[in-house]
C-alpha cells in the first residue's frame, strides 16, 4: 500500500524547510560489490547490494545513530493560525531547553489529507536524545501547557521514530520553502532490504530531486517515506 500528498513547506524561525542538499554519500554497513553474475545496469551504476545476515535491519540499512522522528497533525479547520502560532511556541521552547533535538522540517499539505501539517525533527544522539525528549515534553510544566493548548486545534495526531536509509544520507535544513513530495509505503514484512537495494539503484536517477528516505523503527512497522522536492 502506498500513499502520495503534495506539501508546501512553510517557514518560521524555528522551522528551517529540508533542502535537496545530502550530507553524505552512498554507504553501508554490511555490503559487497557486486559482481559478474549481476546485469549490465548494476555495474554501469555501481552500487553496493545490502545482503540479509544476522544483523537487524535497522543496522544494515542505516549507517547513523541518528533518530528521526515524524509528527503528522491533522489540524481543524478554523484552527490553523492558532494551531501555527502555538506550533512555534512549542518548538523555540523545546530546541532551547534540548539542544540534541532539532526540527529540520515542516509541511503543510496542498494536495492529500487537507489541513494537515508534517514534521520531521532529528535527535543528534540518537535514542538517549529522543527518550530524553520524550520525558522532557511530558514533565515540564511549560511543555505540557503549550502541548495541552495544541491539542484543543486538532482532529488527530500521530507520530513514527525513524532511520535514514545510508544510501539516502541524512537530510539538512535550508531556508527555502518550495513544493515537496511525501510517499509513504507500507511494505509486507520481510521486503525491507530488497526495497533498500532497489532503491539504493533507483535514486541514481533522481539525485537532484532526492531530499529524504526514512523507515519506521517505533509506530506503525515496515513503513518507507521518500521525501522529494520541486521548485
Amino acid at each position: 500500500m502506498a500513499s502520495l500528498c503534495r506539501i508546501k513547506c512553510f517557514l518560521a524561525p524555528s522551522s528551517l524547510s529540508l533542502g535537496s542538499h545530502i550530507a553524505r554519500a552512498l554507504g553501508t554497513t554490511a555490503c559487497r560489490q557486486v559482481n559478474s553474475s549481476e546485469g549490465w545496469l548494476s555495474k554501469l551504476l555501481h552500487v553496493r547490494k545490502i545482503e540479509p545476515g544476522k544483523d537487524s535491519h535497522s543496522r544494515l540499512l542505516s549507517d547513523t545513530e541518528i533518530v528521526y522522528e515524524l509528527q503528522i497533525h491533522d489540524v481543524k479547520p478554523d484552527g490553523v493560525q492558532p494551531y501555527l502560532k502555538g506550533y512555534e511556541n512549542y518548538c523555540q521552547l523545546l530546541q532551547s531547553k534540548a539542544p540534541d533535538c532539532e526540527l529540520i522540517g515542516s509541511w503543510q499539505v496542498v494536495i492529500g489529507d487537507q489541513d494537515q501539517y508534517l514534521h520531521i525533527w532529528r535527535f543528534k544522539q540518537g535514542w538517549k536524545s529522543a527518550h530524553s525528549s520524550i520525558n522532557l515534553c511530558n514533565t515540564d510544566d511549560d511543555l505540557v501547557k503549550l502541548q495541552r493548548d495544541e491539542s484543543k486545534h486538532l482532529r488527530a495526531r500521530q507520530n513514527q521514530y525513524m532511520l535514514p536509509f545510508s544510501f539516502w544520507g541524512n537530510p539538512e535544513p535550508k531556508h527555502h520553502g518550495g513544493m515537496y513530495e511525501i510517499r509513504s509505503y507500507v511494505l509486507q514484512p520481510g521486503t525491507m532490504i530488497e526495497w533498500g537495494n532497489n532503491w539504493a539503484r533507483g535514486i541514481t536517477f533522481r539525485r537532484a530531486n532526492a531530499v529524504a528516505g526514512f523507515f519506521s523503527q517505533i509506530g506503525q512497522l515496515y513503513m518507507g517515506h521518500h521525501i522529494w522536492t520541486y521548485k
